[in-house]
């Protein structure tokens, strides 16, 4: 049994910024369910993100796109002519059907069980349950972000839709896959673990700073909620004024220094290569 064609029910959680298009094919070819993380490049970026990954696997891959009002225009159109086998949506919803007729799966993001439910019956192929500990920014789009905080645990025994769900926050290591589908997870998404491998070259002050300070969740940096290290810059902007909205306070804060996202799970994360990575998952899920 596959999971969206992969042989492991393991997805790669897209890390805008953070991550090269050549990370979704190793994890792919790897076994796990590679992702592009699509929503912040441009179109041309897009179409070469897409035709690079293609070029270096045949197994399965996604892309991620953020949903209306944050939606680039165009990138969808890419989306469909390139066919990827996966289209992956955080921030609210698209239409799925026509990327459905052209063969591709769609997952989106739920932080709630009110939005998991909304999503479902808006027809995606599978919800992606993003738990209070994952890194990165929050999917919520139904009510607050406070209300979003959900316990990953807490969420899935919430979760009742008639479609696969994929747990995602603070999943690093066997043990954490393993809870996930005893919990009624179909599969599993993992952003910050992958951060650690050599093949996603993430900058070695990003993991001192996952190792080194606690994580939280704020608008502070972006003007839109996500988990990330507390930094002396990140406090800084925490007590200053409110943030503007996203993304002009994203494009604000970046003057001032760099953001490192990460889950909960982040100094549990070992440095090893994505295929000892996969391995030491899927026997979770085994």
């Amino acid at each position: 049994m596959t999971f969206f064609g992969a042989r492991y029910p393991i997805v790669q959680a897209p890390m805008a910024i953070v991550q090269p298009p050549s990370l979704a094919a190793v994890v792919s070819n790897a076994g796990g369910l590679g992702s592009i993380a699509g929503a912040t490049l441009t179109l041309d970026e897009l179409h070469a993100a897409i035709a690079e990954v293609r070029a270096s696997t045949e197994a399965p891959f996604g892309v991620n796109l953020f949903a209306p009002p944050y939606l680039r225009d165009g990138a969808l159109e890419v989306v469909l002519d390139a066919r990827p086998p996966v289209l992956s949506v955080t921030f609210g919803m698209i239409d799925p059907e026509p990327f459905q007729a052209a063969g591709i799966a769609v997952l989106a993001t739920a932080t709630t069980s009110e939005e998991a439910s909304y999503l479902a019956a808006a027809g995606v192929d599978a919800v992606v349950a993003q738990g209070a500990e994952a890194g990165g920014h929050r999917g919520t789009f139904l009510g607050s972000f406070e209300d979003g905080l959900v316990p990953l645990d807490e969420l899935l025994d919430e979760i009742d839709v008639g479609v696969p769900v994929v747990a995602a926050g603070g999943i690093v290591d066997a043990r954490d896959v393993r809870r996930a589908m005893e919990l009624g997870a179909d599969g599993v998404q993992v952003g910050t673990a992958f951060l650690f491998t050599p093949e996603c070259a993430a900058p070695r002050e990003h993991l001192d700073a996952l190792g080194e300070y606690d994580t939280v969740v704020t608008p502070a940096y972006t003007g839109r909620h996500m988990r990330a290290a507390r930094t002396p810059l990140l406090e800084e902007l925490m007590t200053g004024p409110p943030p503007l909205p996203f993304p002009q306070q994203r494009r604000v804060s970046a003057e001032r220094g760099p953001l490192f996202m990460g889950g909960t799970g982040a100094r549990r994360a070992r440095e090893q290569s994505v295929a000892e990575l996969l391995a030491e998952l899927a026997a979770g899920a085994a």
